[in-house]
């Protein structure tokens, strides 16, 4: 076979092998891709349910790269490494057969879903009521800790002023103050099918549930659970 021809086959050869290499290379990182993507998508959807978001969607996109990966002999596994993530995930996929076999994608994930949010414009302490809250589908990847709920906030109060239409976020909130130092209180001891009240006076501030110091009728201090505006009972019953 003259030199020519056998120049001409090796480089046909060697052309034919690259594109097959090649091609092998772009189906394997495909499927690391779509890996990726798939554990993405779980990992957004176990945080929806922990966080018990409303009809929330999913969008996910893995960032590509340009690197050389070497072809994995068994079935590859992908592990998270920041499993609360959500606008910018990581993720690690390993060659269980492979040591050293370890390479990471970043996954950016977008969320919305229905969230509680301001019906019109609420002054600072303001009592939240049923007519100052509405539900509408939001972007919450930035703002996770939303409200799917409005009755998680009918008798909260609000800390700061809130702007119609803004996403109503737990830092926005605060349980109001039903009893404050000085206030006259009516002391409430509760037994089966009996009810005691003496007045008594609030010498702490206090929301629903909060343990306070009141000093009853008689002059006595006491330890007492806010119970309602103005209304206590004893935190230790005999």
């Amino acid at each position: 076979m003259p030199n020519n021809l056998i120049v001409h086959v090796f480089r046909a050869l060697l052309l034919l092998s690259i594109c097959h290499f090649s091609n092998a290379s772009a189906l394997e990182m495909e499927d690391l891709l779509s890996k990726v993507q798939e554990a993405a998508k779980n990992q957004l959807q176990n945080l929806s349910e922990s966080q018990r978001w409303l009809e929330p969607q999913f969008d996910v996109e893995v960032i590509r790269n340009h690197r050389t990966i070497p072809a994995c002999p068994s079935e590859t596994r992908v592990e998270s490494l920041d499993p609360r993530g959500i606008a910018r995930m990581r993720f690690v996929v390993v060659c269980p057969s492979l040591q050293n076999w370890r390479y990471e994608f970043i996954a950016k994930g977008k969320v919305s879903a229905k969230v509680v949010v301001a019906a019109n414009d609420l002054i600072s302490g303001k009592i939240l009521s049923p007519l100052d809250l509405l539900w509408q589908r939001h972007d919450i990847t930035l703002i996770p800790d939303t409200f799917s709920n409005p009755a998680d906030l009918e008798g909260m109060a609000a800390r700061r002023s809130i702007r119609a239409g803004e996403v109503m976020r737990q830092n926005m909130l605060v349980a109001p103050q039903l009893v404050k130092r000085g206030d006259q209180v009516r002391i409430v001891a509760r037994r089966e099918q009996i009810e005691v009240s003496m007045a008594g006076e609030a010498l702490d501030n206090g929301a629903r549930g909060a343990i306070i110091r009141v000093k009853n009728s008689s002059g006595t201090q006491i330890r007492a659970r806010v119970i309602d505006a103005g209304t206590v009972e004893p935190a230790e019953l005999p």
